[in-house]
This record gives C-alpha cells, structure tokens and sequence, in this order.
C-alpha cells in the first residue's frame, strides 16, 4: 500500500461514486486533506444532513427535505399533467429544461420480470391512486426506451385502458436505451414538447 490507510479509506470512498476512477478519487481525498477544518466539519454535516433528512415526498416520491416536495406544493404546476419517471434524478433534468409546467410521479424502478420486480416493487400504486382523484389527467411516460421500459409503459397504458386518462410519451429521436438525466436539454425539451399520444 502506498497510501497511508486513513487516506485509502478516503479514496475508497470517493471510488464509490459514479464516475470516480482512482485518479479522480486520489485527487478528490488529497483536495480533502487541504480543506480547512471548519471546511470538513461542515462537509461531514452536510453528508449526514443529507443522508438523514432528505426523504421521498408522500404524492410523487421525489426526494424533499418535507412531507411534500416543492413541486407538489406549487399551486400553480398543472397537477392534472404528471410526468412519470424512474427514479427522481430525471425531475432534476425536466426542470433544468424549464418549459415544463406539470407535476412528476417518481415510479423508483422499472418493472423487470428478469429481476423479480413486478408493479408491486415500483410506485404503481400511488400513482393509480393520484390519477383516480383527477378529471381528465394527462400521463406523459418518460422512461427509457428499454425492455424494462417498453414493459412499465405496456402496464400503466393497460391499468388506464378506458379511464378517460390520457397517455403520451417522450419523442423526437430519443437513443434507444437512453438515461433521461444524461439527455441534453435541447433533446429532452423536444421530446416533451413533441410527445405522443399513445392511448385515450
């Protein structure tokens, strides 16, 4: 070991991140190690803060510091638009986009029969439970194109089937297999403003 073991464990750590190779993870413990005290005390708070705190919003399971996110909260979103989504970093993405005046329903996984998540592991429920209390709701299905994806969208479509429920999807040339967080925001405006009608 080159390292002395308190830094290893340091650089271990940041390796844990999406992304971070040794060398970045070298350079991110070193950075650390330059920081001023009060610098790393605040740090560590806030990485217990967040972990700690931040919790799923009771409506559409994005992540929020209260019982209900923003988003939810705004009374001026349009809350008969829901934007469904695998998980909440692409609430990040749409909102970044700017034009986007709905609300979002975070689903928190696809579902994949290849590894035993059926639509009682997802956040189906809530979802079903949020649109049966709206007159004439728009669903806009923001999931990757996927087998995992094709396979939600085949259930939500079916669950709605002759319930006065719209249901649209992202267009405009999405990449097969694409991450909705890692779409430039160009693309993704396009695709939300072109989407598709996919049932009545």
């Amino acid at each position: 070991m080159i390292y002395p073991e308190l830094l290893q464990k340091l650089i271990n750590y940041y390796k844990k991140m999406p992304g971070i190779g040794e060398k970045s993870a070298e350079r991110m413990a070193l950075a650390t190690l330059e920081l001023k005290d009060e610098d790393v005390e605040d740090f560590s708070k806030v990485l217990i803060d967040a972990k700690t705190k931040l919790k799923k919003c009771k409506i559409c399971g994005h992540i929020t510091e209260n019982e209900i996110c923003n988003i939810c909260s705004n009374p001026n979103r349009d809350h008969n638009l829901i934007c469904v989504i695998e998980d909440y970093k692409s609430v990040f993405s749409f909102e970044k986009v700017g034009n986007y005046k709905g609300v979002y329903h975070v689903l928190n996984g696809l579902i994949s029969p290849m590894d035993s998540i059926g639509p009682e592991d997802i956040n189906i429920s809530n979802l079903i439970k949020r649109v049966e209390s709206l007159e004439n709701p728009e669903l806009i299905l923001a999931l990757k194109s996927s087998i995992e994806g094709e396979t939600t969208t085949l259930y939500i479509k079916k669950i709605f089937e002759n319930k006065n429920v719209t249901i649209s999807r992202l267009s405009y040339g999405l990449p097969m297999g694409a991450e909705i967080d890692y779409l430039d925001i160009i693309t993704l405006d396009k695709a939300l403003e072109d989407r598709k009608k996919i049932s009545e």
